[in-house]
């Protein structure tokens, strides 16, 4: 490879040639930790790229090795909606657990008549690694985008930071008729052990922060702005599952087959710890044997993971919530420390809940620096006898919150001191405002409502949440420093935002801020359900906000304004006449709307020209006047997807079954709602048939 070119069809072919045998020992050093070539002949052959590249530029191509960090550094991360969601995993933490986990694939299965003879289910085991979970995204071979998780939904565009990976393949190895048109590959970024103790030694060199844990150093790499500083962490990803596959015949028929056509296709696999055992006993076997050995790994995991391995039986098994049935992840204990309670401080969340939180003497628990711990409430204090100045048990596992088990009672201090809501904190500790607890309720609150500077942080974070008003690009750490500084006070000041000023804040560059005005004036027309959900009643989910919306407005003939007018002035007699809004709901909302300082919020979005629009009337539509409950879990439809349907046809969505209810829709593990419903005599429908309700109308 070479001497000069002399033709332009010359220079493009050993271009190819090049790219191709670079690829190749990118994979054989990278992936298979076993390099053919010396790295001086490496060089040779990156720096003979390079060069003809320079010399050629119109053939340089995204996917050439010479590419993978070409990007100038970013403003922030643009949004990334998952084609298909990337779920969670059931959590097992006890033999019984996994036992009856083994118990409902196999009895399902064995109902479906295709349970072997032996009577045990074939279950592919893994490692649950600890790291940063991702999407890849290829099309007709070529890597074209990356994202994070996320919140299962919508993740963070991460494509120029992932292609600095060098164990992710640009390209995909193989011929045509082996790669598909689009593969969406999920798996995991992590950082070994060694490249983490490197990492934070080079840190300490240039005094500049060190990472707690190497999850923590893998994540904060990725989400980098400038991609060369996360080329310059040693990364590594394996791939571990899938999204959307088109054609879908390209994908074989079992788990461990899968991975097999991912590991040929060039993607890293972590092929050697992955097992397939049979049943119950494989699965604990695994377990044990993966839990002896955790601490020679060269990464960091907390638990393994089993999924049933035939993927027809995936498939007919289905999804629950938003986790798949046919899989689980089985942690490894929790891990406790002791130390010392310092002190007890309260947090306050979006509905004015406080929450007691311990203070602690940092101490190191499953993998991360503890210094505060959640203590529930005041009864859980009082129950444990936690005081501070105790020696206290701390427990963490895995990403769960850490919690203060216990106090040690035979380490107490006589100094150590009880502590009571009411008399270390009478009022509440941001705002002022006087505390309540309502009698039968655990929780105390504050009753500052929108005036209270913590509230008004969560009520923000919710109001621009995806179900309420949708404004992309407002994350916490932005909506603190707005509070922080006084430049917003409520939700009425988010839209008198300019870009010029936002583009000054922290992490908020030019194309940022301009993206979140634009998002904002977007939200300037919310149906009115959003907006009502958006202010964060107590008790005011989405369907009350619905049903809200829907009495009020079109169901009386009223405009938006009236509509919203009309709801603040209502009674609780009023309120409780709309379907399923009881006496602790219209009481929720008679006291919100109660406070004057709430119906300035609303006065004030209206004179900063925002206009609700009315829902959809329901009497125009196929099903007006159906009232529908769901239960169980459906195939294909979440309970979400299957509501947002009824509704948009006019339908009413019900948390509970009467005899009023005119169907329930009941899928897998239905429970005690399809047994009323069967007593009572309302029809039940399963997924098709609600689909063909709904196609008819």
């Amino acid at each position: 490879m070479s001497g000069a070119s002399t033709t332009p069809v010359d220079v493009a072919s050993e271009i190819t040639a090049l790219r191709t045998e670079i690829g190749r020992h990118d994979y054989q050093y990278h992936t298979l930790d076993d390099p053919l070539i010396a790295d001086a002949d490496y060089d040779r052959l990156m720096q003979r790229l390079r060069d003809l590249e320079r010399a050629h530029p119109e053939l340089i191509v995204p996917e050439s090795p010479t590419q993978r960090v070409g990007a100038a550094p970013l403003d922030g991360f643009a949004s990334v909606e998952h084609r298909l969601p990337m779920l969670s995993l059931n959590n097992a933490f006890s033999e019984e657990d996994v036992a009856a986990f083994d118990k409902r694939m196999s009895d399902t299965v064995r109902e479906a008549g295709k349970l072997p003879e032996n009577g045990l289910l074939d279950y592919f085991c893994e490692q649950k690694l600890d790291g940063l979970a991702v999407s890849l995204r290829y099309e007709r071979g070529l890597l074209v985008q990356a994202a994070t998780r996320g919140d299962g939904q919508t993740g963070e565009d991460i494509t120029h930071n992932i292609r600095t990976i060098k164990v992710i393949p640009l390209r995909l190895q193989g011929d045509a008729g082996k790669v598909p048109d689009v593969l969406e590959v999920r798996g995991e970024v992590l950082m070994f052990r060694k490249d983490f103790e490197r990492l934070n030694a080079d840190q300490a060199t240039r005094r500049e922060k060190q990472f707690v844990n190497p999850r923590n150093a893998a994540a904060g790499s990725l989400r980098q702005l400038d991609p060369k500083i996360t080329e310059q962490r040693r990364l590594r990803f394996f791939a571990y599952g899938w999204g959307e596959v088109l054609p879908e015949s390209a994908l074989p028929v079992t788990h461990a087959g899968v991975l097999d056509w991912l590991h040929d296709l060039g993607l890293p696999v972590n092929r050697l710890c992955n097992r397939l055992v049979q049943g119950l006993p494989g699965l604990l076997a695994y377990y044990a044997e993966t839990g002896q050995t955790r601490t020679t790994l060269p990464y960091d995991i907390d638990g393994v993971v089993y999924k049933v391995n035939d993927l027809a039986l995936q498939r007919m098994l289905g999804y629950v919530a938003r986790a798949p049935r046919f899989a689980l992840a089985h942690k490894f204990p929790a891990e406790e420390a002791t130390t010392e309670l310092l002190d007890i401080e309260v947090q306050v969340g979006r509905t004015g809940a406080l929450t007691p939180v311990a203070r602690l003497r940092p101490v190191f628990v499953g993998g991360v620096t503890v210094t505060n711990a959640t203590l529930h409430n005041e009864d859980e204090i009082l129950r444990k006898d936690v005081r501070i100045g105790d020696t206290v048990i701390v427990r963490r596992a895995g990403d769960v919150i850490p919690e203060v088990v216990a106090p040690v009672l035979a380490l107490r201090p006589e100094t150590a001191v009880a502590w009571r809501m009411s008399e270390a904190c009478p009022v509440c500790p941001v705002c002022g405002s006087a505390i309540e607890r309502l009698e039968g309720e655990a929780i105390a609150r504050c009753t500052g409502g929108l005036i209270c500077g913590a509230q008004r942080k969560q009520m923000l974070w919710h109001a621009a949440s995806r179900k309420a008003l949708n404004i992309d690009g407002l994350g916490d750490k932005l909506v603190e420093q707005l509070v922080d500084e006084g430049r917003v006070h409520s939700l009425v000041d988010l839209f008198t935002l300019k870009a010029e000023e936002l583009a000054a804040y922290e992490r908020m560059g030019r194309k940022s801020a301009t993206n979140l005005v634009e998002a904002i004036e977007a939200a300037r027309k919310p149906v009115l359900s959003r907006l009502l959900f958006a202010l964060g009643i107590r008790h005011v989910g989405e369907t009350t906000a619905r049903d809200l919306a829907q009495a009020f407005g079109p169901a009386a003939g009223r405009t938006p304004e009236a509509a919203i007018q009309a709801i603040m002035e209502a009674s609780e007699e009023d309120l409780t006449r709309v379907p399923d809004v009881g006496p602790v709901v219209a009481a929720s909302i008679r006291h919100f709307f109660a406070e004057p300082h709430n119906r300035e919020v609303i006065a004030g979005l209206m004179s900063v020209g925002v206009e609700p629009q009315l829902d959809e009337a329901p009497a125009s539509l196929g099903l007006a006047g159906k009232t529908f409950v769901l239960t169980g879990t459906l195939p294909a439809w979440s309970r979400e997807d299957a509501a947002r349907h009824i509704v948009a046809a006019g339908g009413k969505v019900s948390g509970s079954v009467s005899r009023k209810t005119s169907y329930v829709v009941a899928g897998e593990e239905a429970g005690s709602k399809l047994e009323k419903a069967r007593e009572l005599g309302v029809p039940v429908l399963d997924e098709d048939g609600l689909r063909a309700l709904l196609d008819n109308q």
